[in-house]
């Protein structure tokens, strides 16, 4: 289950959820890793938790939406861990809305956490695994890039488009011995599926439980994910069993995508 021993892994968004999950398997195959999210009582139990198994793991609060406190994350990262080898984009879903209740506020706020943050990431540590001919990129998109889901019209549209800047990338940068992927989870349980299906019981008075059923009978598996079935295609993603894998986006969703590709 090792090898990313001594590997530095910073995974944004890793207070909970997937993040935290993919945290997880990457300190599963030995790698050192920095946790970020905006901060707050979560971010620290997330730390000890990782600590208390045994990982080597610091907590940086930082919000992926703002070019400052990226350039300080990173910073802070190497100085304490050393440079980064692994890097996790994940963030937080923009607003949940549908097509025509979008205003063009709406989508300025959306684009620097759904969309910016991940190349502004890559250009940040990217130089300095081109330097040493090791990386690993694994950005944590959503099966919506693949199959849009209503009313999460922001996701929808700008999600792909990460999609479209990692594969460029990842045909940039194989020869220097990086790679980038994604993968695109489908229903799965966190937070955030509570969150939006609690928003939807609210708007449409059905009852709260069979919102939170409804993806699993969408799924062939028939059922949701849990975290961990995410995390470990991440973990996988970013071993060295995976060397030969660059370009791609691995749905991740038990057969909840029905086209073909």
């Amino acid at each position: 289950m090792k090898g990313l021993e001594e590997r530095v892994a910073l995974v944004t968004g890793s207070s909970s959820g997937l993040g935290l999950a993919a945290a997880r398997a990457l300190a599963a195959r030995g790698a050192r890793i920095a946790l970020s999210s905006r901060g707050g009582a979560k971010l620290d139990a997330a730390r000890r938790g990782l600590a208390a198994d045994g990982a080597e793991v610091i907590a940086v609060a930082a919000d992926v939406s703002h070019q400052d406190d990226l350039e300080e994350l990173v910073n802070e990262v190497e100085e304490t861990l050393g440079p980064i080898d692994v890097l996790v984009p994940n963030g937080g879903g923009p607003a949940a809305k549908r097509a025509l209740e979008l205003d063009d506020a709406d989508w300025q706020a959306a684009i620097p956490l759904a969309l910016l943050f991940v190349p502004r990431l890559c250009r940040l540590v990217l130089p300095g695994m081109i330097r040493r001919g090791w990386g690993r990129i694994v950005a944590i998109n959503s099966v919506s890039s693949r199959q849009p889901i209503p009313g999460l019209t922001l996701s929808n549209a700008l999600r792909p488009a990460v999609l479209g800047y990692l594969k460029t990338l990842a045909l940039e940068v194989a020869a220097a011995g990086v790679t980038v992927n994604a993968v695109l989870p489908g229903y799965t349980r966190t937070g955030r599926q509570i969150e939006l299906a609690t928003m939807r019981a609210e708007q449409t008075g059905e009852p709260l439980d069979e919102i939170l059923d409804a993806p699993a009978r969408d799924a062939a598996i028939g059922r949701l994910a849990e975290p961990e079935e995410i995390g470990a295609v991440v973990g996988f993603l970013c071993s060295p069993e995976a060397s030969y894998v660059t370009g791609q986006s691995i749905a991740v969703e038990g057969g909840y995508a029905k086209g073909l590709f």
